[in-house]
């Protein structure tokens, strides 16, 4: 794994309860006539979290100090789980080997990266999915799924990998399920929690950020 980042999953009770979603950074031109000129500076929305609404006992934000610590602030990246985006399809359907697709066969490409499709026809959003959950892969050649034993999803990268004898002939539409995690960092380098407030009900805030791995 990259030296900056761990491949551990931040603690899933807190993250469950977390706020946040996609960001995105639009530059906006307004010009004498009252049109716009509008320019998107990222090719790629980038996720941003509040982990703190999760946190709401002193065992969970024990965790989350321990946890904050042992990542050195904002020096290593790590796994975060979106509770409301983090399968393949809608949050209450079950995974399925064609939610997904990740291209065509051409009977000698055997290395597909995972991704999801965000939307429909050509303003369609796809995005590379670089952290699935270990074992939750399903993938499908044409329509009909492929057994585990001929592929091989690396976890710490998202690529699927055919074996030799099931690369997907020419033509023929690859398809994946999956469950994933966003790699994620804390965005300060300084956690402050006044317990006094704490007790109280305030919660302290813990801002994560969406990294490239």
């Amino acid at each position: 794994m990259p030296a900056d980042f761990h491949e551990v999953l931040f603690p899933l009770d807190v993250a469950l309860r977390g706020s946040g979603g996609p960001v995105r950074l639009t530059e906006i031109v307004a010009l004498a006539s009252g049109r716009e000129h509008r320019n998107s500076r990222w090719a790629d929305s980038r996720r941003r979290y509040d982990a703190g609404f999760g946190i709401r006992s002193l065992d969970a934000l024990h965790a989350v100090l321990a946890f904050f610590e042992e990542r050195r602030g904002r020096l290593y990246g790590f796994r975060y789980r979106d509770r409301v985006d983090s399968r393949s399809g809608p949050p209450t359907r079950p995974i399925g080997p064609g939610d997904q697709p990740l291209g065509l066969g051409d009977g000698r490409t055997a290395v597909f990266a995972l991704a999801k499709t965000y939307g429909s026809g050509p303003s369609a959003y796809r995005r590379p999915i670089a952290k699935p959950v270990a074992g939750s892969v399903r993938v499908a050649v044409a329509g009909t799924e492929v057994p585990p034993a001929h592929f091989a999803c690396d976890p710490e990268t998202g690529l699927v990998t055919f074996a030799s004898n099931a690369v997907p002939p020419p033509g023929a539409p690859v398809t994946a399920g999956f469950a994933f995690d966003v790699p994620v960092r804390f965005d300060t380098d300084d956690l402050t929690v006044n317990l006094e407030a704490f007790t109280a009900g305030e919660i302290p805030k813990v801002p994560l950020i969406e990294i490239v791995p």
